[in-house]
This record gives structure tokens, C-alpha cells and sequence, in this order.
């Protein structure tokens, strides 16, 4: 079997999570945690990076930053996970879903303006697969409305639009840190970067449960107390002890995963030539990471078709979201704005390969033979 995924591991995990075991303080905020934060903040240029728990957690924080309130509306594609309008849910907002372009399967950005009504407060861009959305147009459409943009680049470390990191575009960034994604923490995790000064004391205070603990432990007060809504938000030291393993190793992760990507593309762009399948489109002013590589294939039959080929040669592959429009939670508080041209239809085409660091060569070489094999033989 050639499984979808194989969480990320480099060699120096063990050494650090043991390190952190046998250390006096294994919670947040912890010996690991400030070296992970301070590589944050100098490769993803930012006011604040913040680990947390979750990139769930770093949405739902922003949620509570922004002061997001009942009927409060909020702007982003269907074609998403579920923690991208759930985090802005909690707080009593309503989900306003825009269709997505095919090219990238980004949110429409030509699109967004149609969507804003006085209720408007938030734009949430997601960058899927690691590749960018059109940021300078989405930046200039919030500014003219006085609206926040958060980048949920939970699939985008490493990836840059216009030579700037995902996540330090708009007001805030998020990302995960989940075992699929290219960088893990032992399973779970994810990181909040604020862009916006104003916001930085009161993300602190939020993560540690409403109490300004973190101030004291720098001195700053004699006493801690709770002074704000807030909850458990941080990540423990344990885990971003193997987080840091694979930073320190960030840039052999990403060539390892670009060489997987480059030799998929390579070996299945005939058939794309033959228009038998589309392959990802990278605009030339965005560099993506390879967190994923999917292809489209004609509908959702020839899709259900080529998994099930997939599964008897012993390959894993996925199909990904189901849009959450569509889904039973969705439609009673959401809207989709306007048509629903592109989102379902391009959905139900696509499916993902396998990627992740290590996959050997002679597996990526059987995968593209399969998948050839398939259309010259069976479509």
C-alpha cells in the first residue's frame, strides 16, 4: 500500500521532545515554544506569532479579537474546512460563501465585492494547496470598505504571494500544523500571526484564558488576574518541541516536497495535453510549498472511477471538501453570494495523490503509471 500521507519526520524530534520531557516546564510557553515563535516572527515578518492548540483556535481567536457578534457577516469560499466559518459561527456571525475561481480553487476575489452589505465585518481568503489568493485585490476591497482580512493559510508555511509569506498579508494568519499538513507538531497545532500592533496585548490575554498571565511571567505586573474573555489556547512545550525538529529542517522539507510535486506534473502532463485532466495552476507572481498535488478529471464519475482503480492497485487517494454550503449546518446559517458557477462542480472533480516528505521515487513513478495506465486504457 501507498498510503495518502506519513506525518513529517526528520531525526531531531525524539532528541527535542525528550529534552522538553525532562525540562521543568512541558506546558505553554515553554523553552520550544520561544524558539518556534521567534522563527515565526523572523521568517514570516509579523507583529506577534502565537502558538496555539489548533488552527482552529487561532480562528476562533481572531473571532473573539474582532468582536464578531450576532448577525455580524462574514465573507469567504465554500470550498473550505468546516474550522474556517465554525470559529466565526461560535461568536453568532452569519457566513456569506462566494464562488471560486478554477484555475486555484481560491475564492473568486472578482467576486467579494458583490458580496459586502453594511453587516460585512471580516473577508476570510483561504489559500489552498499553499498556493496564494489574489491578495493585492482582496487588500484593496477591505481597505474601501474599512473591512479585516484573515488569511487562513492553514495549508500555506513556506508559500509566498508576490514575495510576501502567506499569513503577513492581511490583519491576521493562520495556520496548522495537523499531521497532513507539511509541518507537524505530534498531531495537532497551529499558529496565529498578527499583523496589526493593536491587537497584539489582547491575543496574549486570550490564549492564556483571559488572564494577563503572560505579562506577569515577564514582569511587567506583580499579579496576574483575569481580565477578559479568553480560553485554553496554548500549545504545550512537548509538542512544539517536534514542531521545532522540522523547522530547523524547514527548507529540506520544501525542496523534498517541490521535487514530489515537479515529478507528478512532469509525468502526468501529456494527459492533460490530451484533455483527459487538468493539473494545478500556479500564477506566476505566487510560489507554492506542494502541500498538495490533485488532479481534476472530467465529473464525478470518471472520479469514482479512477479511486476505486486507485484502491485495487493499492494507492490511497482522496477527494477533499464536500462545500460546505451544501452541508446540512451550512445551509440553515449561511448564503452563498450570488451563483454557484464554479465551487460544486469543480469539487466534485478533484482528487488529491499522495505527497508527503519521503515518498520515494519509485512509489511517485507507480502512482503516474497508474494514472496513465487508467486513461489510456480504461477512458
Amino acid at each position: 500500500m501507498i498510503p495518502f500521507n506519513k506525518p513529517c519526520l526528520t531525526g531531531n524530534e525524539e532528541q527535542y521532545v525528550l529534552e522538553s520531557i525532562k525540562s521543568s516546564k512541558i506546558s505553554g510557553d515553554g523553552k520550544f515554544t520561544k524558539k518556534c515563535h521567534k522563527w515565526f516572527e523572523e521568517t514570516l515578518p509579523c507583529k506577534k506569532a502565537l502558538l496555539t492548540t489548533s488552527c482552529t483556535h487561532a480562528l476562533e481567536m481572531i473571532a473573539i479579537l474582532l468582536d464578531i457578534k450576532e448577525n455580524d457577516e462574514i465573507i469567504m469560499p465554500s470550498y473550505t474546512f468546516v474550522s474556517t466559518a465554525n470559529a466565526f459561527v461560535l461568536r453568532g456571525a452569519k457566513i456569506v460563501f462566494v464562488d471560486i475561481r478554477p484555475d486555484t480553487m481560491n475564492i473568486d476575489e472578482s467576486k467579494i465585492e458583490a458580496a459586502i452589505t453594511s453587516k460585512t465585518k471580516v473577508i476570510v481568503p483561504v489559500h489552498y494547496a499553499g498556493v496564494a489568493c489574489e491578495m493585492d485585490t482582496i487588500m484593496v476591497i477591505a481597505e474601501k470598505y474599512k473591512l479585516f482580512v484573515v488569511e487562513d493559510a492553514a495549508q500555506g508555511m513556506m508559500s509566498t504571494y508576490k514575495e510576501k509569506p502567506l499569513g503577513t498579508i492581511g490583519h491576521f494568519g493562520t495556520f496548522s500544523f495537523h499531521e497532513t499538513k507539511n509541518y507537524t507538531s505530534a498531531g495537532e497545532g497551529g499558529l496565529l500571526l498578527i499583523n496589526d500592533d493593536s491587537f497584539t496585548d489582547r491575543a496574549e490575554i486570550i490564549r492564556e484564558k483571559g488572564t494577563n498571565r503572560s505579562q506577569f511571567f515577564r514582569g511587567m505586573i506583580d499579579k496576574y488576574s483575569w481580565v477578559d474573555i479568553g480560553s485554553s489556547y496554548l500549545m504545550n512545550d512537548i509538542s512544539a518541541a517536534y514542531l521545532w525538529g522540522q523547522l530547523e529542517k524547514s527548507d529540506e522539507i520544501n525542496k523534498d516536497r517541490l521535487k514530489t510535486w515537479s515529478l507528478y506534473y512532469e509525468g502526468l502532463k501529456e494527459l492533460e495535453d490530451k484533455d483527459y485532466l487538468d493539473l494545478p495552476s500556479i500564477p506566476h507572481d505566487c510560489k507554492h510549498n506542494a502541500h498538495m498535488f490533485y488532479i481534476k478529471v472530467k465529473d464525478f464519475k470518471t472520479r469514482t472511477k479512477l479511486l476505486n482503480f486507485f484502491k485495487d492497485k493499492g494507492i490511497t487517494a482522496v477527494f477533499h471538501y464536500i462545500p460546505l454550503h451544501s452541508s446540512p449546518m451550512g445551509s440553515r446559517i449561511s448564503v452563498f453570494s450570488d451563483k454557484d458557477s464554479c465551487t460544486t462542480i469543480e469539487s466534485e472533480r478533484l482528487i488529491r495523490l499522495p505527497i508527503y516528505y519521503g515518498l520515494e521515487q519509485r512509489d511517485i513513478k507507480k502512482i503516474i503509471f497508474i494514472v496513465n495506465q487508467f486513461f489510456n486504457n480504461y477512458i
